[in-house]
């Protein structure tokens, strides 16, 4: 799974991520136990976490009947089932969150719209400090397909998280896309070569692998430092009784 310099990278490790809670939802149209080429590409990312003790999660959201819309639980809103507040319990204890998708007609999938969708549900609940709930956490995605995409994609889904309040680390994407047009996806049999398609690709494997360490050093420093500061980002500074107060003259 892991090529010699990453796992290079991990022995030489000297940071304790123990701590650290990682969930990865693969939002792939398929539902197990079919395959999943998004899967794959994440197996990297969890592989590395793994290695440097991140407790970590993988769960494919087709296998859960996640309802549509933009509240907590939508069976208080006409849904006749929704297993987003199961869900949503793993959300709230990870440290990390990695969105993996597909790419369809250009776009994330509509499972990955969907899970951003509830996300976005919450975002008006607030932590311990009056933040917004996702203050503290990290972000990040991975995307795999086979026409172009990666960082409109990429792009789309990462923005939605740093809106809801997610800390985005430089370089925090992360995919691989194959020929344009039809032809394999990522680790699909290649005929003629023993390795499956884009497992030997330099450029993926090392954004791969930087995206995933810049999830969990960023992580590592927002929890050492308690997250972040709540000085000017309190909700409850702007409770309904707020009111405008004239500004200074003086710094007009």
């Amino acid at each position: 799974m892991l090529d010699k310099t990453q796992e290079d990278l991990c022995d030489q490790n000297t940071t304790d991520f123990s701590d650290l809670n990682a969930l990865i939802l693969n939002c792939s149209l398929k539902p197990n136990p079919q395959g999943s080429h998004t899967d794959k590409l994440l197996g990297v990312v969890e592989a590395i976490m793994l290695r440097n003790k991140v407790s970590v999660e993988r769960v494919r959201v087709a296998d859960h009947d996640v309802a549509p819309g933009v509240y907590p639980d939508m069976t208080e809103h006409g849904a006749a089932k929704d297993d987003w507040p199961e869900l949503w319990k793993k959300v709230d204890a990870a440290d990390i969150l990695i969105l993996g998708t597909p790419i369809w007609l250009g776009e994330k999938s509509s499972i990955c719209q969907r899970v951003i969708e509830r996300l976005y549900a919450h975002s008006g609940q607030t932590n311990d400090k009056g933040q917004y709930i996702f203050y503290g956490k990290v972000g990040g995605c991975i995307v795999t397909g086979n026409e172009d995409g990666i960082k409109h994609v990429a792009m789309g889904v990462l923005y939605s998280l740093q809106h809801v309040g997610y800390t985005i680390p430089p370089q925090a994407d992360a995919g691989w896309i194959g020929e344009a047009g039809p032809g394999a996806s990522y680790g699909d049999e290649v005929e003629g070569s023993d390795i499956p398609a884009g497992m030997d690709n330099d450029f993926t494997r090392r954004n791969t692998t930087f995206a995933t360490w810049n999830m969990m050093h960023f992580a590592r420093m927002l929890k050492d430092t308690g997250g972040i500061p709540a000085h000017g980002n309190s909700k409850d500074l702007w409770n309904e009784g707020h009111r405008f107060d004239a500004p200074n003259p003086e710094y007009r």
